[in-house]
């Protein structure tokens, strides 16, 4: 059986060319703690963490982070950073943690990579505190299905609606469920999604305007408790 790159996609599409790093991550670090009451101290795992931006924010406010990948090209880059780093292949259905490790956690634009997130769902359920709960973000079927597969490595589709199944198959409480836009003036204004609702459908699919773009594309933020 031919091995797989596993350093492939970091290297080639997160690499600072394509992807530089911007403020945005700590903001949206910010609003996630904020919406959900997510306190210092919390013990977070990020799942699928490539570069965790977000999950450095995370430690910026006082969050004790695990970030977990099969990819460790940026093993020394979050050690330096706070974070602890496990090298781990997620694609094999096994977290390397004991039962009752963590009390969140977290992904993003992860899940979608998954042929089946049922094993890894049941997994975090297991490694999570009785009263925890996992935070997932993921692109929004529904509004980027045209663009969906441009990541050949994107395997399952999302909806509000399956992501709802999905906590409910896997023994998980479903919690918030909905879509969000990655423009934080839209945090700050939400009734400018009602405009930008509108407009969404005559923007090019493939805008290169970051303004546009997420206009466009939405992702779905998932929240669901260990009862």
């Amino acid at each position: 059986m031919p091995k797989i790159n596993k350093k492939g996609y970091l290297k080639n599409i997160y690499n600072e060319q394509e992807r530089p790093k911007t403020e945005y991550p700590f903001m949206l670090c910010k609003r996630l703690m904020d919406v959900h009451g997510i306190a210092p101290g919390t013990k977070v795992l990020d799942l699928g963490a490539g570069r965790a931006e977000v999950s450095q924010g995370f430690v910026y406010y006082g969050l004790s982070v695990v970030a977990l990948d099969r990819d460790d090209s940026f093993r020394d880059e979050l050690i330096q950073a706070g974070l602890e780093f496990v090298l781990a292949d997620v694609f094999d259905g096994k977290l390397p943690f004991e039962d009752g490790s963590f009390d969140l956690i977290y992904s993003k634009s992860f899940l979608e990579h998954l042929p089946n997130p049922e094993p890894i769902l049941l997994e975090c359920l297991r490694i999570l505190k009785p009263g925890g709960c996992i935070l997932n973000l993921v692109p929004d079927w529904e509004a980027n299905f045209k663009i969906y597969f441009d990541d050949h490595t994107h395997k399952t589709p999302f909806t509000t609606t399956t992501m709802t199944d999905l906590y409910r198959i896997c023994g998980f409480e479903p919690g918030i469920i909905r879509t969000f836009r990655q423009l934080p003036v839209t945090w700050r204004y939400p009734k400018l999604n009602i405009l930008l609702n509108l407009i969404a459908p005559l923007i090019p699919v493939r805008s290169k305007n970051k303004f546009l773009r997420w206009s466009r594309e939405l992702m779905i933020e998932g929240v669901g408790f260990k009862r």
